[in-house]
C-alpha cells in the first residue's frame, strides 16, 4: 500500500490550498484517514481526521478554516485549508488505516510529506 500526497506549495496569508492523498495497492477498505503536520523544530501534530463513517475531528488551531473529506471510490482523502496563516507553514503528512486484502485488521500507512509554506 502506498499513499501519495500532493497539493502543497507557497501561498500568501489569507489564501487557500487543497491537499490530496491518494492510496494505491491491495486495499480492501479504509478506517480512519487524516492529516498531521510538522513545523520546523516542532513535534508532529494532528490536523484533521475523518472516520469511515464520515465523522471529523480537527485541531483547535485549524477549526473553522479546514475541511477534511474523503472519496472512498478514489481511495483519496482531502484537506481544504482556508485563510492560511504563517503558523500553518509545515510539512503535511497523510495517513490511512488500511485493511489490506486478505488481512483481518487495519494497519496504518503514511504518505510522504508535502510542504505548505505561507508567506507574503
Amino acid at each position: 500500500v502506498q499513499l501519495q500526497a500532493s497539493g502543497g506549495g507557497l501561498v500568501q496569508p489569507g489564501g487557500s490550498l487543497r491537499l490530496s492523498c491518494a492510496a494505491s495497492g491491495s486495499i480492501f477498505s479504509f478506517a480512519d484517514m487524516g492529516w498531521y503536520r510538522q513545523a520546523p523544530g516542532e513535534q508532529r501534530d494532528m490536523v484533521a481526521v475523518i472516520t469511515s463513517g464520515g465523522t471529523t475531528n480537527y485541531a483547535d488551531s485549524v477549526k473553522g478554516r479546514a475541511t477534511i473529506s474523503r472519496d472512498n471510490a478514489k481511495n483519496t482523502v482531502y484537506l481544504q485549508l482556508n485563510n492560511l496563516k504563517s503558523e500553518d507553514t509545515a510539512v503535511y503528512s497523510c495517513y490511512a488505516q488500511v485493511v489490506v486484502k486478505g488481512q483481518p485488521y487495519p494497519h496504518v500507512y503514511w504518505g510522504q510529506g508535502t510542504l505548505v509554506t505561507v508567506s507574503s
